[in-house]
């Protein structure tokens, strides 16, 4: 389990921030482990701002929802550099489907980090062709924390890390749920791909 570093005191100009990346495919808990840190921060009475894209509305327009159902509040946002402006002076920013936004979340999570404030980033590091996703590779060579969790694959039972699209839907950015994508270990991925392509 990830424990946290210690931020410091609030309003220390010498502070240190950092950026935490949350990885891995589609129902792996990535948005439960974000919501998990954010709550511990809130907990210790850290001033917390939470971001979301806004065209991710799939249970709740405002609210960031796992699929196990636990919500945390959040501000949805267009762009990247709303965050910057919506940021304020708070301690920790949580930022989850960071993979929907543009690629100037990279420098707004920098931004944000130099300027002391622990950043926490959830996404997925794959789209459903097993290809890197948007920002992400970018977000996670400049985090000082990388968690990548993992699935149970649908088919196998292993562990799982690739989102398997249940359509033939060629969008990279299709929002969905268990009646659109699978977890699936490499093997189950694969054989799904080559079937695919037939």
């Amino acid at each position: 389990m990830f424990i946290e570093p210690q931020l410091g005191k609030s309003g220390n100009e010498d502070r240190a921030g950092w950026i935490e990346v949350v990885c891995g495919c589609m129902f792996s808990g990535k948005t439960e482990e974000l919501i998990r840190r954010l709550n511990r921060a809130l907990i210790a009475r850290q001033r917390v701002e939470i971001f979301k894209p806004a065209i991710d509305r799939r249970y709740h327009a405002e609210k960031i929802v796992s699929h196990a159902e636990r919500e945390i509040r959040s501000t949805p946002v267009q762009f990247a550099n709303d965050i910057l402006l919506l940021a304020g002076d708070c301690d920790v920013v949580g930022i989850d489907e960071a993979q929907f936004f543009d690629d100037a979340i990279v420098d707004v999570c920098n931004h944000l980090a130099n300027t002391g404030k622990r950043v926490i980033v959830a996404g997925l590091d794959m789209d459903y062709e097993g290809r890197p996703f948007g920002p992400m590779p970018n977000l996670l060579a400049v985090a000082e924390f990388v968690t990548k969790v993992h699935a149970i694959c649908a088919e196998t039972g292993e562990l799982a890390s690739f989102s398997y699209r249940l359509n033939e839907n060629n969008s990279q950015v299709m929002l969905g749920e268990k009646d659109t994508y699978e977890a699936r270990s490499r093997k189950a991925f694969v054989r799904g791909m080559k079937n695919r392509k037939k």
